[in-house]
């Protein structure tokens, strides 16, 4: 009876002992609650999620992950929307691809059939055989102008010179040089193109795609997006890389020059593959994440702490931290009168751009491929092809067959594009008809002499995405007013595209989620680090000397 009753009472105080390990466990839990699951959002939440000190929660507006970079399934065929190349010079982003999905270890279906040779890891997945494995791509990107290829970015080889004419040619010369010589002060996006490439190259190459893709002229846009998404590259550049291919080699005979990469990552089924994996991981690990629940309204304190959240779901939430990837004209106007007027105004009135997507599944091209690369029924290599013609409304033309051949559910016997264009939400090409709109898609393509006729046409979709492009004109010349009462909410930090307002690559969206993060378990409230992620970097796309 005396030992029954000490084994009991062992029993009770390791009972007891586990039950204030849990209670002081789950009071001394942090709650961090982000708005939107986007890379940004899901980076944060899976560098905290790796210790048992947070609580998560990820709120949704729509009904699937990733954000602007998911991936859309139709009819067996897979649509990644604006198209995503897995490259950065960061090895914190790099390390964490490849912690979710490794690289091929095996040539993937294309590879084995046209016996590419590419450096593959040892030991890595066989995309053949399983579905969590990133591919190596080539990439491929060229300018559709006159009807004809040029490069991209622009290049002096004499194939360019041919395609431009004896006249353009000289015109662009003599532009170029008077660009070097006087020098423009730049207050606009066309005072930056014009100081690099000269006037008459910049109107034949940059001016028409550019107000494609802002809707407005780009003496009207911020010299800052060229300084962040093109400032690498010059007219001073190309001639460089050309005498260096003619004149220079190096040591192993490689040509010495700066380009852009040749190669890069891609997940086996889209980037929304390694979007749905994180999330897998993070539900794992006890996070939660609520779909079709916006935030709609946020509390404050008065020490400008963020206090609560309502849900268009009819919820509340309250939390330590808030990660915000939402854009910043919805989280000023969910904030009701907590933000002074002016700056209300500004926030209210920054600029978006939004994007459609027609999804063509093809029978065969009629454009030919000229090149050397080898692709699956020989069909053009490119990834993208931006199409600079002035009288197609198109800004880009995807071929998914290229991006990865498991996007396609047939990539022997068709060819699976997207065709991409940009808007404003509730214009005249927002708002018209799905049918109609295809057939206009359509149209644009036999114009351009890339398919024969409808006939080669076997499915269609559209797909329209609200504010993929934070724009840089209007209210954005007095951002910083923003930034500076965002950065007084202690509790408060805005990572992403949307989140930051600013145009960053996937990777660049991804560090500010990872920053976001560690600023949070090290309890840090200054955020300049976090937004000048992108400011002063080098072009993402950039390799030098051979390296990537």
């Amino acid at each position: 009876m005396i030992i029954e009753f000490i084994f009991l009472k062992i029993i009770l105080q390791l009972l007891y002992k586990q039950l204030n390990v849990k209670i002081y466990e789950v009071i001394m839990k942090k709650k961090v609650i982000l708005f939107g699951a986007g890379p940004s959002s899901l980076a944060a939440a899976y560098n905290l999620s790796k210790n048992d000190d947070y609580e998560i929660l990820i709120l949704e507006k729509e009904n699937y992950i990733g954000g602007i970079s998911t991936t859309i399934s139709y009819n067996g065929n897979h649509i990644d929307i604006g198209g995503h190349r897995f490259f950065t010079k960061s090895d914190r982003i790099n390390n964490l691809w490849e912690e979710i999905l490794p690289l091929q270890g095996k040539g993937s279906y294309d590879d084995i059939i046209l016996n590419n040779k590419k450096d593959f890891k040892e030991g890595g997945p066989d995309p053949e055989k399983e579905d969590d494995v990133m591919l190596i791509r080539n990439r491929v990107s060229r300018i559709y102008f006159l009807k004809k290829f040029f490069d991209y970015p622009i290049s002096l080889k004499m194939k360019t010179l041919v395609n431009m004419g004896f006249f353009r040619t000289m015109k662009c010369g003599f532009g170029y040089v008077h660009s070097c010589m006087f020098k423009r002060k730049e207050k606009s996006l066309e005072d930056f193109y014009i100081n690099r490439f000269g006037k008459p190259l910049y109107k034949l190459f940059f001016k028409d795609y550019t107000t494609k893709l802002w809707g407005v002229s780009p003496s009207s846009l911020s010299p800052s997006w060229g300084k962040q998404r093109v400032k690498g590259l010059s007219l001073r550049k190309a001639i460089k890389s050309a005498l260096a291919k003619t004149f220079c080699k190096n040591k192993n005979n490689k040509q010495v020059e700066t380009s852009l990469i040749e190669q890069f990552k891609y997940p086996k089924y889209g980037p929304g593959q390694l979007y749905k994996k994180m999330a897998d991981i993070l539900i794992q690990r006890g996070c939660q994440i609520k779909f079709n629940s916006e935030v709609v309204k946020i509390f404050y304190d008065e020490n400008n702490k963020i206090t609560k959240i309502s849900t268009s779901d009819n919820n509340e939430y309250t939390a330590d931290y808030f990660i915000s990837s939402m854009a910043i004209k919805d989280l000023v106007s969910y904030s009701g009168e907590h933000f002074k007027d002016d700056v209300k105004d500004i926030a209210l009135s920054l600029p978006y751009r939004d994007f459609i997507t027609v999804g063509l599944l093809l029978k065969k091209m009629k454009i030919k491929n000229k090149t050397k690369i080898k692709t699956l029924n020989n069909i053009i290599p490119d990834n993208w092809i931006y199409v600079q013609e002035k009288n197609i409304k198109m800004g880009r033309i995807q071929i998914f067959n290229n991006w990865s051949p498991y996007m396609v559910k047939d990539p022997l016997n068709t060819i699976w594009i997207g065709l991409e264009y940009f808007c404003n939400e509730f214009d005249s090409m927002w708002n018209q008809s799905d049918d109609d709109f295809i057939n206009m898609a359509i149209d644009e393509l036999i114009k351009m002499q890339i398919i024969v006729s409808k006939d080669d046409v076997i499915d269609s979709t559209r797909i329209k995405i609200k504010k993929a492009y934070p724009a840089y004109f209007g209210s954005y010349e007095h951002f910083n007013k923003v930034k500076a009462e965002l950065d007084k909410i202690p509790n408060l930090y805005c990572v992403g595209r949307n989140g930051q307002h600013r145009y960053n690559n996937m990777d660049h969206s991804m560090l500010t989620g990872l920053i976001a993060a560690d600023k949070i378990i090290n309890d840090d409230a200054n955020k300049e680090d976090l937004w000048n992620v992108n400011v002063e970097q080098e072009y993402s796309e950039e390799k030098k000397n051979g390296s990537r």
